[in-house]
C-alpha cells in the first residue's frame, strides 16, 4: 500500500506539477520607462487640421459692421445734401434687405443671419447708388432682387459670384431707365431744381464742373456720389484695418487716371481731364467699397492687380465711347465674372507641383 501511495507523488514530481497546497508568490516587475516617451508631450505633438491654421479675432460680423461704420460719413453727407430724400431711401432699402434676408432664412430652414451685417451693407450700398428722388417702391424691389437673386440664389454669403448691391442696381437700370437717370441737385444749389450729373453734363453738353464741387460732392448724382473726400477717408480706414485689399483701389484708380489722362492729352476738348475722371461719378465708392468685396474679388495679390487694371480699362472705355456716361457698375460686375478665372491662373505653385 505504501508503494502504491508513493507512485502518484513521484509521477507528479516528474511531470513538474506543484503539489503544494500553498500558492506561490509571483514578483511583479516594474516596466522600464521608454526614454522616447518625453518626446510625445501634447505641446510637442504635430496636430493635423484643415485650414485656416492661423487664428484671428476677426469674423464676418465684425468685418461687415466695420464697413458700415466706414460708410457713415458718406451717409451723413448724403443727408446733408439731399435731406429727407436720402433718409427715406436708405431706410427703405436697409429695411427691405433685412426683411428679405429673414424671410429667405425662414424658407430655407436655417438660422437667421441678419445679425452678421451682410444684409444691412447690401441695402445701404444699393441705396447709395440710386438717385435721391428714385421711387421708394422701386428701390425696395431692387433690394429684394439683390438679396434673393444676387446673394441667396448662389448659396448665400460667401458663395455669390457678383456683388449683390451692384447686381440689384443693374436690375433697376434695366427696369427703370428713365427714373434712374433723373437727378436732383443738392439743397445747397438753390438756383436749380434738377440737373444732370457732372459726367452726363460733360459727355452730352461739354459742361465742366469745378473741382472743389467734385471733391465735396456739391453736385447732382446718386446718394453715394456726394463728397469724394469722405468716401476716401472711409476707404483708407478699411485699408488700415486690412479689411480691404489696397491693391484693388490703387490699381483701379491708377488705371483710370493714366488711361484717362492719355486721352485727355490727345484731345482736351472731347475728353475730360484725369482728375475729372477720378472725382466724378461713383468711382470712389466703387473702388473702395464694392470692388474690394472679399467674396467677389481675387484672393491672390497678382490677381488683385489684374482685377483693378481690368476694371479701370473697362470704365474708361465705357465713359468715353459708350452710350452711358458712367460705367463703374458694369466694370466691376464684368470683372466679378472674371474672378474665378483670375484666381485659377494666378494662384501660387504648391511645393512639388510639376510644370504644365
Amino acid at each position: 500500500m505504501e508503494a502504491e501511495k508513493k507512485v502518484p507523488e513521484q509521477s507528479a514530481k516528474q511531470s513538474g506539477e506543484n503539489v503544494s497546497s500553498q500558492p506561490t508568490m509571483v514578483k511583479k516587475t516594474k516596466p522600464k520607462k521608454d526614454p522616447r516617451a518625453k518626446l510625445y508631450k501634447p505641446e510637442r505633438m504635430l496636430i493635423m487640421l484643415s485650414s485656416p491654421h492661423l487664428g484671428t479675432v476677426d469674423n464676418v460680423p465684425k468685418i461687415m459692421w466695420t464697413v458700415i461704420i466706414a460708410l457713415i460719413p458718406a451717409v451723413v453727407m448724403s443727408i446733408f445734401y439731399f435731406g429727407w430724400l436720402s433718409i427715406w431711401m436708405i431706410t427703405a432699402c436697409v429695411s427691405a434687405a433685412l426683411a428679405t434676408e429673414a424671410l429667405i432664412n425662414r424658407m430655407k430652414g436655417e438660422s437667421f443671419t441678419i445679425k452678421d451685417g451682410s444684409a444691412v451693407i447690401t441695402g445701404l450700398l444699393l441705396a447709395l447708388t440710386l438717385p435721391p428722388a428714385f421711387p421708394i417702391t422701386s428701390g425696395i424691389l431692387g433690394t429684394i432682387f439683390a438679396i434673393g437673386i444676387g446673394k441667396h440664389i448662389f448659396g448665400g454669403l460667401g458663395y455669390n459670384i457678383f456683388n449683390p448691391a451692384l447686381l440689384g442696381r443693374a436690375f433697376l437700370q434695366a427696369s427703370f431707365p428713365v427714373a434712374i437717370t433723373t437727378w436732383t441737385t443738392p439743397r445747397t444749389l438753390v438756383d436749380a431744381v434738377s440737373a444732370a450729373t457732372p459726367l452726363g453734363g460733360f459727355k452730352f453738353e461739354k459742361i465742366s464742373t469745378a473741382f472743389i464741387d467734385l471733391l465735396y460732392g456739391n453736385t447732382g448724382g446718386c446718394l453715394g456720389e456726394t463728397s469724394a473726400i469722405v468716401i476716401i477717408a472711409g476707404g483708407l480706414f478699411l485699408i488700415i484695418r486690412k479689411y480691404a485689399d489696397w491693391r484693388i483701389p490703387v490699381s483701379y484708380l491708377s488705371t483710370v487716371f493714366i488711361l484717362g489722362g492719355l486721352f485727355w492729352l490727345f484731345n482736351r476738348v472731347d475728353y475730360p481731364s484725369p482728375w475729372f475722371h477720378m472725382f466724378s461719378g461713383g468711382l470712389m465708392l466703387g473702388a473702395f467699397f464694392m470692388a474690394t468685396d472679399m467674396v467677389t474679388s481675387p484672393i491672390t495679390p497678382r490677381g488683385s492687380w489684374i482685377f483693378g487694371i481690368g476694371a479701370g480699362v473697362l470704365l474708361v472705355v465705357i465713359r468715353l465711347f459708350g452710350a452711358l456716361p458712367e460705367g463703374v457698375m458694369y466694370s466691376i460686375l464684368l470683372m466679378n465674372a472674371m474672378t474665378p478665372l483670375i484666381n485659377r491662373y494666378t494662384r501660387p505653385k504648391f511645393f512639388g507641383e510639376p510644370r504644365a
